[in-house]
């Protein structure tokens, strides 16, 4: 018999114990500009910016393949400054999460999008001499001159974002493992 008082149930455990304290190896505030990693944010957020103006002032013939690459450009884009301003803001410190794989596999499946979405730009822009048939005796080109040289910067800045998420992939497996 349990004397009087007392109880069989164990205290309810603390619910701070189970949380892991943040895994963060990146600095906090301006000083993340000043790694590696966060340059390469910087750059992934400016060519990505580029990107998505410059299919964005393209005639577009193809709707399901420039409609990808804009949507791949944008939410980039859009992650990529929430990402870098949970560092310079300070929340990195303070949500539990391990952050450098959360940096990992966010780079990481940003430039398997991001290098699809290159792949499919380059694509529309190598149609620019296939020819559109509107009857049986009138041809257009798919891509007129203008829209042609637009697709061609594109298709290179696309591929200068997916560089910049795969540098960033590389540094966050590295800071990952060690």
């Amino acid at each position: 018999m349990l004397p009087r008082g007392t109880s069989s149930m164990p205290p309810p455990p603390n619910p701070a114990a189970y949380f892991p304290p943040p895994r963060v190896t990146l600095p906090s505030g301006l000083e993340i500009l000043r790694t590696y990693s966060g340059a390469v944010i910087f750059l992934e957020i400016l060519f990505g910016t580029i990107v998505w103006i410059l299919v964005a002032a393209t005639r577009v013939p193809l709707p399901l393949l420039q409609g990808w690459v804009m949507f791949v450009a944008v939410t980039a884009w859009f992650l990529s400054i929430v990402f870098l301003c949970v560092f310079l803001f300070g929340y990195a410190n303070r949500i539990a999460v391990n952050w450098n794989q959360m940096d990992f596999l966010f780079h990481g499946a940003t430039f398997v999008f991001y290098f699809g979405a290159f792949l499919l730009q380059a694509a529309t822009t190598s149609l620019h001499y296939f020819p559109l048939k509107l009857n049986s005796t009138t041809y257009e080109k798919i891509l007129e001159d203008h829209d042609y040289n637009i697709s061609i910067a594109a298709s290179i800045f696309a591929f200068a974002t997916a560089v910049c998420y795969g540098c960033s992939t590389a540094l966050a497996l590295r800071r990952w493992r060690l």
